[in-house]
C-alpha cells in the first residue's frame, strides 16, 4: 500500500501554484479598487479596439469560410513546426523517418486539394 506522505510534495506544489495564480488574478483588482483607479466613466467604457461604436449585434455569426481559413492556417503552421525538427535530424533517423514524413506531407497535400476543391480558399 502506498504511503500517503509520498504525495505531500505534489500537494505542496499544487497549493503554492493555486495561491500564486490566485494572487496574480485578484491582487491587481484589489489594488485598483483600493487606490481609486477603478472609476469607470463613459469615456473609459467606450469602444477601444476599432474606434467607432458597433453598428450591429456583437453576437452575429461569422461566415464559415473565416473558420475554414483559420483551421487551414493552424494545420499548415503545425506542419511547418513538425517539418523543421525532422529536416534537422532526417539523416540520423533513417529511411523510416523519411517515409513517415512523406506520408504526412502527402496527407496534408490531399487535405489542401480537398479544401481547394470545396472553395475554402476562395474569398469574396
Amino acid at each position: 500500500m502506498v504511503d500517503l506522505i509520498e504525495y505531500l510534495p505534489i500537494l505542496l506544489f499544487l497549493g503554492v501554484a493555486l495561491v500564486l495564480s490566485s494572487a496574480f488574478v485578484f491582487l491587481p483588482m484589489l489594488v485598483g479598487r483600493l487606490t481609486g483607479t477603478h472609476q469607470p466613466t463613459p469615456e473609459k467604457l467606450t469602444e477601444y479596439e476599432c474606434g467607432f461604436p458597433a453598428f450591429e449585434d456583437s453576437r452575429s455569426q461569422f461566415d464559415v469560410r473565416f473558420y475554414l481559413v483559420a483551421i487551414l492556417f493552424i494545420v499548415f503552421d503545425l506542419e511547418a513546426a513538425f517539418l523543421y525538427p525532422w529536416a534537422v535530424s532526417v539523416f540520423d533517423l533513417g529511411w523510416t523517418a523519411w517515409i513517415s514524413m512523406m506520408i504526412f506531407i502527402a496527407e496534408l497535400a490531399l487535405g489542401l486539394v480537398y479544401a481547394w476543391k470545396k472553395g475554402a480558399l476562395e474569398w469574396e
